[in-house]
């Protein structure tokens, strides 16, 4: 039996599918802690029992946010490793960049759940923590600056600079 994503990915006009687009974009603006069911609920035009009905509690639903955008990123990520499949390194990094940044301001949400996910860290313990190293492991491997998966080892900083901020 297909899951509720498939089903929301099988069926783009299906109400599943809706509800999913309008969780993935509040949940973007606003965070996890911030977002109610019912604001997804009121963006979709629908009872919040029927958001319920269709995607069951809203750790669920955002779990299958995460997940879908997580496998968006890997289809992303794909298409560029084809697009410079056995270009120089410096050109690989360019279009690299260049395709990944177009994607990320096309997706607002998208960069806005990942650092939701790393500066808020919640009690439900959904993250795309893994997603992301799983990413910039094959990133790593497309740009041949790690052999295979396996060998490459990422470990992220805890804390960094932004703009002169430290987080």
């Amino acid at each position: 039996m297909p899951s509720r994503l498939e089903r929301a990915r099988n069926n783009p006009n299906s109400m599943k599918a809706k509800i999913l687009a309008a969780a993935r974009g509040i949940f973007g603006e606003f965070g996890y802690n911030d977002t109610t069911t019912r604001m997804i609920a009121k963006a979709v035009g629908i009872d919040i029992s029927t958001l319920y009905y269709h995607w069951g509690e809203k750790q669920d639903l955002y779990e299958a946010v995460l997940v879908d955008v997580g496998d968006e990123i890997q289809r992303k990520l794909n298409e560029i490793e084809h697009h410079v499949g056995g270009e120089s390194l410096g050109r690989r990094l360019e279009v690299a960049l260049d395709m990944m940044c177009d994607y990320l301001f096309s997706k607002p949400e998208v960069p806005n759940l990942i650092l939701f996910g790393y500066f808020n860290k919640t009690r439900h313990g959904v993250t795309l923590d893994l997603k992301i190293s799983e990413h910039i492991a094959n990133i790593a491997v497309a740009m041949d600056l790690a052999p295979d998966k396996k060998t490459f080892q990422f470990r992220p900083r805890r804390a960094f600079w932004l703009s002169g901020i430290r987080f």
